[in-house]
C-alpha cells in the first residue's frame, strides 16, 4: 500500500476517534459545536484522487451522522464541501493551485487561512441549513454558524500545528 493513503486512513479514523469521543461532547451555551473532523477534506493532498475524496468524504459524514443520529445532514455537507474544494483551492491560492505547489500543513499564510475559513464557513452553513431547515430561524443559522467556525478553526488549527510532519 501507498504511504500516502495509509497516512489519510490514519488520520481519517483519528479525526473521526476524536471528534466522536470529544468534540460531539461539546454543546455549549446551544450554539458552539466544534467540528473538526473536517480537516480530513482540508488536508487531503491537493494531487490527490477527487473520487477518493468524494468517497471518503461520503464515508466520513455517513460515520457521523451513524455516530450523532443527525440524519444525513454530514454527509451531505461533507460532500458539498469536497466538491467545492477545487474551487475554494482556486479562490485562495490562485496559481499556485494551478501548479499544485500548495502545502497546508506549512506556517499558517492568509491564503491558507482563508482556504481553511471558507472550507469551514461552507461546511457549517450547509450543515445547520440543513439541520434546522426553516428560514424562520434564520438568524439562529447565522449565530451558530459564526460561532461554530470560529471555534472549529482555531481547534482545527491547534490540531494541524499538533500533526504537522517535522522538517528534516
Amino acid at each position: 500500500m501507498n504511504s500516502t493513503l495509509l497516512y489519510n486512513l490514519a488520520r481519517f479514523i483519528l479525526l473521526l476517534a476524536v471528534q466522536v469521543t470529544i468534540f460531539n461532547n461539546i454543546n455549549f451555551l446551544g450554539y458552539i459545536n466544534p467540528f473538526p473532523y473536517i480537516l480530513f477534506i482540508i488536508l487531503y493532498p491537493v494531487n490527490g484522487n477527487k473520487s477518493g475524496l468524494l468517497i471518503a468524504s461520503f464515508f466520513l459524514g455517513l460515520t457521523m451522522d451513524l455516530f450523532m443520529n443527525s440524519g444525513g445532514v454530514h454527509t451531505a455537507s461533507c460532500l458539498i464541501l469536497s466538491y467545492f474544494r477545487p474551487s475554494i483551492f482556486k479562490f485562495s491560492f490562485g496559481l499556485s493551485y494551478e501548479y499544485q505547489t500548495v502545502r497546508l500543513n506549512d506556517s499558517l499564510t492568509p491564503e491558507r487561512f482563508s482556504f481553511i475559513f471558507l472550507s469551514v464557513v461552507i461546511h457549517h452553513l450547509v450543515l445547520f441549513i440543513l439541520e434546522i431547515f426553516t428560514f424562520e430561524y434564520f438568524w439562529s443559522i447565522i449565530l451558530r454558524t459564526l460561532v461554530s467556525t470560529i471555534f472549529t478553526i482555531i481547534i482545527s488549527i491547534l490540531i494541524i500545528y499538533l500533526i504537522k510532519p517535522n522538517k528534516r
